[in-house]
């Protein structure tokens, strides 16, 4: 299926479907209800319910202060929820650490990039392949145990760098790599596990403008691969390019749903951006 077919299959998923708060999907891979986070006197996360399209690829939304990233830090257990369910896969997630998440298929990166600086790149894509058998104690001190699944996962990592053009950089550190470089060194290695679904949080940030082409392609070819898709993204013209399906957020609640052209023009996202009350369209320029 070429990408263009894919990305017909994942809209024409969604159409039909309400454009409002927390709306059923037909085929959800991710179901949350009731997720709150609090912090002293602000409550930073209140979403009733929430549910994600499996292979689409949905943005988050929303003003600075929205919550988004606090509601990415508690669906992937680095961060726990006051109150809340959400399942994955149909599979309950609520109280599993971060580790054990990224197991059952749902991983992650963020804002400010992970990678251990002091390691090469081929050493960080290593960290993320997962049930290391040489990690063992036991196991590790018999060579035929791990040896053939580390030349396995050796392999899988240079051929996702050589597919994100990362192979020249593969010996050497990744501090030394720019900050475009690192999202997609971050990106690659959460594919080290064969996700079902990635989360992105702002791929674009600090990225150049020569990079940034290279990174809509990398975010379009996982729904291609049938990978599911939900990012957080203070850049419209991406959003807008990219994204099935648009998930608004404001104060810590779902304010809003829908495509990405119509969402822009719902009175309750110029709310959440500009106040109330204001006649502006965020059909074009991008929010503070």
């Amino acid at each position: 299926m070429s990408s263009d077919d894919r990305q017909l299959a994942a809209r024409e998923a969604l159409v039909g479907v309400a454009q409002e708060p927390g709306v059923a999907k037909p085929d959800p891979i991710l179901v949350a209800d009731g997720v709150e986070r609090q912090f002293g006197g602000l409550k930073a996360v209140d979403v009733d319910h929430f549910e994600l399209q499996r292979g689409s690829i949905t943005a988050l939304i929303g003003p600075n202060g929205a919550g988004k990233t606090t509601f990415f830090n508690l669906l992937t257990g680095f961060d726990s929820p006051d109150n809340g369910e959400w399942t994955f896969n149909g599979r309950s997630l609520a109280g599993m650490p971060a580790y054990k998440v990224a197991r059952t298929g749902m991983v992650r990166t963020f804002q400010l990039t992970k990678a251990l600086s002091k390691m090469t790149v081929l050493q960080n894509m290593l960290l993320g392949a997962p049930q290391q058998k040489g990690e063992n104690f036991f196991a590790g001190l018999i060579a035929g145990t791990w040896r053939s699944q580390e030349k396995a996962n050796t392999a899988r990592a240079e051929e996702l760098l050589a597919h994100f053009k990362l192979d020249a950089k593969s010996d050497d550190f990744a501090g030394s790599l720019s900050g475009g470089q690192r999202k997609l060194l971050e990106m690659a290695r959460a594919l080290m596990v064969e996700p079902d679904l990635v989360m992105l949080d702002e791929p674009m940030a600090g990225v150049n403008p020569a990079l940034k082409q290279s990174l809509l392609d990398h975010i379009r070819e996982l729904r291609e691969s049938g990978m599911t898709v939900l990012f957080v993204e203070h850049d419209m013209d991406m959003v807008r390019d990219v994204s099935d399906w648009v998930v608004v957020m404001a104060q810590g609640q779902i304010v809003a749903e829908g495509p990405p052209l119509e969402v822009m023009q719902q009175q309750a996202v110029i709310d959440a951006y500009l106040g109330e009350h204001h006649d502006v369209s965020l059909d074009s320029g991008s929010p503070a």
